[in-house]
């Protein structure tokens, strides 16, 4: 009965528009419901930058790495709103990571589709992050008060690195025969009106994957300094409490492996 007296209580603010709180009651459902929506949305802004962070050091000019640097940065901090969000429902970071590693938490599997050259970049700006747009604006307006507070600024976000993805497209539109039929094949590829065989696509993947990790390592080798920056920028960061600060952690979550850098 005391319960049915706390579904009644709850529905009534929903109906009302008003935000659940942490500290509010939330039928068991609602709690776990969020959880698996929250989760898999910041799992899918984790892995998201990571396609593009292997780019910051192949970016055409330095304007445009600059710009990537800063959409890298964004992603970062999605995946620690979301996290941070998912954690006030009672579940820790480390069995939010957990079940992604041990397959029972799920990312948008359009990361992973290859990202081979430049062109990418601006196919996933421009159409992956456009899409995400439509569907993320209106979770702004979702029941749970620390997710829908998030969306405000990923949504905001969200416009620039779909701008972004929209100037590297246009640019190449206006390039080289090469340039434009790049283009229209991604554009092609990520509507759906052209399909590539699965085996030979994989096949292909495989090969610029290892190539890739190849000149990463040498590049790593040469360049011991910056390729510690880059790693630092593209991991996981912990937004400190005290401050205007992050901490990076390695993906083991205990040791800092760099100074609080400020904003």
């Amino acid at each position: 009965m005391e319960d049915k007296k706390k579904l009644e209580v709850f529905q009534a603010k929903i109906d009302r528009e008003e935000k659940i709180e942490p500290k509010d009651w939330m039928p068991e459902d609602y709690r776990k419901h969020l959880i698996r929506q929250i989760s898999q949305h910041a799992h899918s802004e984790i892995i998201g930058m990571q396609p593009e962070g292997n780019f910051i050091t192949r970016a055409p000019s330095l304007r445009a790495k600059v710009v990537l640097l800063a959409k890298v940065q964004d992603e970062a901090g999605h995946g620690l709103y979301l996290y941070s969000a998912a954690e006030t429902l009672g579940i820790t970071r480390d069995e939010i990571i957990e079940a992604l590693h041990a397959g029972k938490a799920k990312y948008s599997s359009i990361f992973n589709y290859p990202t081979l050259n430049w062109a990418d970049m601006g196919a996933v700006g421009w159409l992956v992050d456009g899409a995400a747009i439509v569907n993320q604006v209106s979770l702004q307006r979702t029941s749970y008060g620390p997710y829908s507070r998030g969306m405000v600024r990923i949504c905001k976000e969200e416009s620039f690195h779909q701008r972004q993805g929209y100037e590297i497209m246009a640019d190449m539109a206006a390039g080289t025969p090469e340039q434009k039929a790049r283009i229209k094949e991604l554009t092609n590829i990520l509507k759906g009106e052209k399909k590539i065989k699965a085996d030979v696509r994989e096949e292909t993947y495989k090969g610029h994957r290892d190539q890739l990790r190849r000149q990463s390592k040498e590049f790593e080798r040469q360049n011991p300094k910056t390729a510690m920056a880059l790693e630092i920028v593209g991991g996981i960061a912990t937004l400190n409490a005290c401050g205007n600060t992050i901490s990076l952690r390695d993906w083991t979550g205990d040791k800092p492996i760099a100074a609080a850098a400020s904003f």
